[in-house]
């Protein structure tokens, strides 16, 4: 079996590299940028940053932030008819994961509308065209949608979430600069980098892992390890760190894909709004323990990229036990909760059977059932 590897056309890194973005929009033809935001980030001038840079050079926009944090059918529907009253030819997306989740959804139904029914992308939809050109510059250290192929929309009605997985959504560029992320409060650096740090290990762990998906979630590991903290505190070299770590674990994920702790953090936050790093950070180490033993000597790697000392002469039951514990400490250190007060016995029969039928569900190592799903979940209950 050919693996694939899908990154974007062009990509770049680090302080400043926002002042890219208008050389490429003009480079490319636009007449009329979407920019598509959430709202805080607009009130509090963070979007402005690359608008000022779009207007000093002329080129035209309209902004759109009608985004819930958790984008859903309708922010996407509102969206497409957005772009089409402005008359845009090209996105700017501007933020962390909801922005860009919505780009993508917006960016594909434009180029295929027959896909128009948002529920249709549900999770490899068979679109023929690319999503409309589209720049992303992440305001986030955790979600890497801006070099990935996946998207989540929250299905308000059903009260779930759907993974879209689509090769022609993946923006053409990604302008990864800190600068940008560093508005970002302790609570969401926190939450995004431990959702980077769930991408990383289910990325390495997964059933479709390979050597060149391992370096990057192996390397991707070991930065979490050594910047998180320090990005949390605003230091500008770990915060730098972090967005280079976010990215490289998006390499890796997007394309062998993920686990389970991925499959119940979308179920806790299309149920009860629990933000998607949180959930994620919860459920890592649960998730760990249930996996252990479908990993080989993977956990021995993990743990060694995050540092813990005297790995090589432990027994496997002594270094898996040290990754989980790693990675317990880490989500602590950064304020993670470890129990989710909202969940409820009666919810358990629910989430279980969505979290099963997740497009995260068969990447994860070892096979689960709904009544697996059901145990993992009561691990977070008060």
């Amino acid at each position: 079996m050919a693996n694939r590897i899908i990154l974007n056309t062009t990509s770049f890194h680090g302080k400043g590299a926002i002042n890219e973005i208008p050389s490429i929009a003009k480079s490319k033809g636009f007449t009329h940028v979407f920019v598509c935001s959430d709202p805080d980030l607009v009130k509090f001038g963070v979007t402005a940053k690359v608008t000022d840079l779009l207007d000093k050079e002329g080129i035209p926009f309209t902004i759109y932030s009608g985004i819930k944090p958790n984008p859903t059918i309708e922010n996407v529907k509102d969206g497409v008819e957005a772009f089409k009253a402005c008359g845009a030819d090209s996105i700017i997306t501007i933020g962390g994961g909801s922005s860009m989740d919505t780009a993508k959804a917006i960016g594909i139904i434009i180029t295929n509308p027959e896909f128009a029914d948002v529920r249709s992308l549900e999770g490899v939809a068979p679109t023929k065209n690319h999503a409309v050109p589209t720049i992303a510059v992440p305001t986030t250290a955790g979600t890497a949608a801006e070099v990935t192929i996946n998207y989540v929309i929250t299905d308000v009605e059903k009260e779930r979430k759907f993974v879209c997985v689509d090769e022609h959504d993946i923006p053409e560029y990604a302008i990864v600069d800190p600068d940008m992320m560093s508005s970002m409060p302790k609570g969401l650096t926190a939450a995004t980098g431990m959702d980077a740090l769930t991408h990383a290990i289910e990325g390495y762990t997964t059933k479709a892992a390979w050597e060149m998906t391992d370096m990057f979630h192996l390397e991707a590991i070991k930065l979490i390890s050594r910047h998180l903290r320090g990005a949390v505190q605003n230091i500008p070299e770990d915060r730098e760190g972090m967005a280079l770590a976010q990215y490289i674990a998006g390499m890796g994920f997007s394309n062998v894909g993920l686990g389970i702790a991925h499959s119940i953090a979308h179920t806790l936050g299309a149920h009860y709004d629990t933000p998607h790093g949180v959930a994620c950070a919860m459920m890592l180490p649960i998730v760990m323990e249930y996996n252990q033993d479908f990993t080989g000597e993977k956990y021995r790697e993990i743990a060694k990229a995050m540092g813990v000392d005297g790995v090589d002469s432990m027994t496997q039951d002594e270094y898996r036990k040290a990754a989980i514990d790693a990675v317990k400490q880490l989500s602590a250190d950064v304020g993670i909760p470890a129990v989710n007060e909202k969940v409820k016995e009666e919810d358990l029969d629910q989430l279980a059977e969505d979290a099963f039928a997740d497009a995260c569900r068969p990447g994860n190592p070892r096979d689960t059932n709904v009544d697996d799903l059901k145990a993992l979940y009561r691990k977070i209950m008060t």
